[in-house]
């Protein structure tokens, strides 16, 4: 197994919790993973990286290529610290340095140079969203692709820097505003993971004895089990053009 492999299972397994908490974040990382292989050059990511120690987690999949990575956390952020960086301090964490720490608003970035920009599950603590799309586009080469990730089903988090849940729709349209073209998008999760997302959530509203007993009752004996139902069962029977997702990726094009 090689380091990116280790990097991977380990983020998968300890700080996206894939496998016992939140699997909707898997399509990330098989986006991730299928990004990776473009033949491109230049590479953008907008990152929360502060929250980690002002590590870029995405860096290394993109190890031989012009990778930047710009931290976008506000000030108030940056005043709390980086206070998840205990999921990353392990060993099979690559640990690439986030290059920059910029205002959304004001990023600097160069004219038509990137082929590929990546923003993952940052969109929805950012305010002025047009202003950063707007950006992007510019600074993409004619033909370079946008790459965006977000939640659908979130607790109010990181308060007060979230404002936002978007579903694909309204995303396409505040891309269509930006010029961004030959948009598409994908869906992650169902009812059944949101359920034990929301199980999740609940539990920590508990003391910690009560919590673990919480979850060890109601999530862990249930993980696998809803997963299949929701593997199983992914239409609505009792109502048309409605889907529950958790999150969706969305990719447009300059």
């Amino acid at each position: 197994m090689n380091s990116l492999d280790q990097h991977e299972k380990y983020l998968k397994k300890n700080v996206f919790f894939t496998k016992s908490k939140w699997p909707h974040f898997n399509l990330l990382f098989e986006d991730i993973n299928i990004l990776k292989k473009k033949r491109i050059d230049n590479i953008l990511s907008l990152e929360r990286g502060g929250l980690y120690g002002s590590i870029s987690i995405f860096k290394p999949y993109f190890a031989k290529k012009n990778f930047t990575s710009i931290d976008c956390s506000s000030h108030k952020i940056k005043k709390r610290g980086a206070y998840n960086q205990k999921y990353v301090l392990s060993d099979k964490i690559i640990k690439k340095k986030i290059d920059y720490f910029k205002n959304y608003k004001k990023l600097g970035l160069k004219k038509n140079f990137y082929d590929l920009i990546i923003i993952p599950n940052l969109l929805h603590h950012i305010f002025d969203i047009k202003k950063l799309l707007d950006q992007c586009y510019i600074s993409l080469k004619k033909g370079g692709e946008l790459y965006i990730f977000e939640p659908t089903v979130r607790e109010i988090h990181q308060i007060p820097d979230d404002y936002f849940r978007f579903t694909p729709f309204g995303l396409k349209e505040l891309l269509k505003k930006s010029k961004f073209k030959k948009i598409t998008y994908k869906f992650s999760g169902g009812p059944f993971s949101a359920s034990l997302y929301c199980l999740d959530q609940a539990a920590q509203f508990l003391p910690r004895k009560k919590s673990e007993e919480f979850k060890k009752k109601l999530i862990s004996g249930n993980f696998k089990n809803f997963l299949n139902m929701e593997s199983k069962f992914k239409t609505n029977r009792f109502r048309k053009h409605t889907v529950f997702p958790m999150s969706f990726s969305i990719i447009s094009r300059k």
